[in-house]
């Protein structure tokens, strides 16, 4: 009942994660099957779905924000920060990022089938190389920005 494709794909990833000592994958395969054996995937999967790149964008942009909170960066720090070449090249690459991962979400919106394979390189990144799980939305952004480039030569 329980062991249909879904289930052992889940459970593979998280070998996977458990082989390659990767604590995310672990735990989100592990909550995602959780959720199907407790019967609460026709529930939560929908709203995941559908709110789970924001939810998870909110809980990083927390992150970041935690030394700002906690009084580790103020405003001597951004003052000093902007004197250095380094900050105005993260500053650049932040605007870039954001702008990539906005044409990532509408092709995610006008290309579902595209959002298979880019979970699945991120899945081998997390896994075979540990990366960060933080790649589907900008990569998206970059397949968008690469497919934008290919249809202008073209």
């Amino acid at each position: 009942m329980f062991m249909n494709g879904s289930v052992l794909f889940l459970f593979m990833l998280g070998a996977i994660g458990y082989l390659a000592k990767n604590n995310s994958l672990m735990v989100a395969a592990g909550f995602l099957l959780l959720l199907k054996f407790t019967g609460l995937d026709a529930k939560v999967f929908p709203y995941l779905s559908s709110k789970g790149i924001n939810l998870g964008v909110t809980v990083i942009t927390i992150a970041v924000l935690v030394p700002i909170a906690n009084g580790a960066i103020g405003f001597k720090e951004l003052g000093e920060a902007i004197k250095s070449p380094y900050a105005w090249i993260a500053l650049a690459s932040g605007i870039a990022v954001a702008l990539m991962a906005k044409g990532g979400l509408s092709l995610l919106a006008t290309d579902p089938h595209i959002t298979t394979a880019l979970v699945f390189g991120t899945i081998l990144a997390v896994a075979l190389f540990k990366g960060v799980a933080v790649g589907p939305l900008v990569g998206a952004g970059i397949a968008y920005l690469c497919m934008q480039v290919y249809n202008f030569i073209k």
